[in-house]
């Protein structure tokens, strides 16, 4: 608990400095129009920066589109467990990566089962999600998974669509001997629950992507991996510390008025009403542990599987091997394309003259007293108390209102300092 406690701390802190320029930043320059501006560091944060988040989001979506999936029917597999269970996840996640395992193993042999052949592997990537609509915790899994699977000689063999009734009582013994392994449940609680009409566990197949689809691919792969928090969805903070908080779905009446005296308790509903330090402890509750991978990938899509296959095909290729993807590319250019691919404008264009600027000096802590000089002189220098957290807007429609430098002689200001 102290390490949780650390790590969300930490997370928190990096989120507020995310994007200050207090904090650092790279100068930038126009070569024709001489036309500079600052561009301040981000955090880096998983489940705690939307905009950082959202970054990674696009990596990994871009990656798994270009790199990872075949041309070929994929479809979307959604693993939920009883309510019962959840709270074994929470102070355990190591739990939901091996659930995450058992959910490859339902695939596996569900499809194995359906081709008769035992030696048919499909391919699956699997997210790990512990977040609902609301911030609540609902741990859950989201897998993209062939249609079929591959032979040893690399022939696919096509299931068009998977049996729920078996796969949702595969998954039910799987989830239960994974939990009887683990000494949390005994026979008396499995027994109990097989005997209920609704067990409380969950399987979706609805979600169909047709071979060709990769942007479609590229879409479900960033719903999978999403950030649990949405600045879209903080409707208000009231003055009296409420915060309003609302889902994409419209599930019920309009949002109510917070002042109002009740609201039925369990009634499903579209927004939630929580103090601000407990809107606070629920988005915090979803920031994984340091290290931890939400995204795996198994059998023919598999790191191993792909590293092999890669290898074979470059010791008998007999030309020269072929430019970089856009994936590829991206690792050289992250941040610039990113950008352009979030908000469809190009960072690094001169808003003067469209020119491609150029990064001409790194200002880095523990330089704080120069950099607010510099800040100070700019007229950029901020208050803590004055400057709002980090969104996912980080740029402007109006090209005044970049932050511009509008000094001559920057080089000179810098010397005397």
């Amino acid at each position: 608990m102290r390490y949780a406690k650390i790590l969300v701390i930490s997370s928190i802190d990096a989120y507020l400095k995310c994007g200050d320029l207090r904090e650092g930043f790279a100068r930038c320059r126009c070569p024709r129009c001489q036309y500079e501006m600052f561009v301040a560091y981000s955090c880096k944060q998983r489940c705690a920066c939307p905009s950082c988040h959202q970054k990674r989001t696009l990596v990994t979506a871009m990656h798994i589109k270009e790199e990872v999936c075949a041309d070929l029917a994929h479809r979307q597999l959604v693993f939920t467990i009883p309510k019962r269970f959840r709270l074994y996840c929470r102070y355990d996640r190591k739990l939901l990566g091996r659930m995450t395992r058992e959910a490859w193993l339902c695939v596996r042999r569900h499809i194995q089962q359906e081709l008769g052949r035992k030696d048919v592997v499909p391919g699956m990537i699997a997210g790990m999600q512990t977040h609902g609509e609301l911030l609540n915790f609902h741990p859950h899994i989201h897998a993209l998974a062939t249609c079929g699977g591959f032979t040893a000689a690399g022939e696919f063999l096509q299931l068009p669509e998977f049996d729920r009734d078996r796969m949702l009582a595969r998954w039910e013994d799987l989830v239960f001997s994974l939990l009887s392994k683990e000494d949390l449940i005994d026979d008396d609680v499995i027994n109990q629950m097989r005997s209920w009409d609704h067990t409380g566990f969950g399987f979706d197949q609805s979600v169909y992507l047709p071979a060709g689809d990769r942007q479609g691919v590229e879409r479900l792969v960033q719903y999978i991996v999403r950030c649990p928090f949405s600045l879209a969805r903080l409707i208000k903070v009231t003055e009296e510390g409420t915060v309003l908080y609302m889902s994409e779905k419209q599930k019920c009446r309009p949002f109510p008025d917070p002042k109002s005296p009740s609201l039925r308790q369990g009634a499903k509903r579209n927004f939630q009403i929580l103090p601000v330090l407990d809107f606070i402890a629920e988005f915090t509750q979803h920031i994984p542990p340091k290290g931890s991978h939400l995204i795996r990938y198994y059998g023919w899509y598999s790191n191993k599987a792909r590293g092999m296959r890669k290898k074979v095909t470059q010791s008998d290729a007999l030309v020269p091997v072929e430019e970089d993807t856009e994936y590829q590319k991206s690792c050289r250019r992250a941040w610039a394309m990113l950008i352009q691919r979030v908000y469809e404008v190009d960072p690094m264009a001169c808003p003067k003259c469209g020119e491609q600027m150029k990064v001409v000096s790194f200002i880095n802590p523990p330089q704080e007293k120069i950099i607010e000089i510099i800040l100070k002189h700019c007229g950029l220098w901020q208050e803590p108390s004055e400057r709002a957290p980090p969104g996912t807007d980080g740029f402007t429609e109006d090209p005044d209102e970049v932050v511009e430098l509008e000094y001559v002689d920057i080089d000179t200001f810098m010397a005397e300092l």
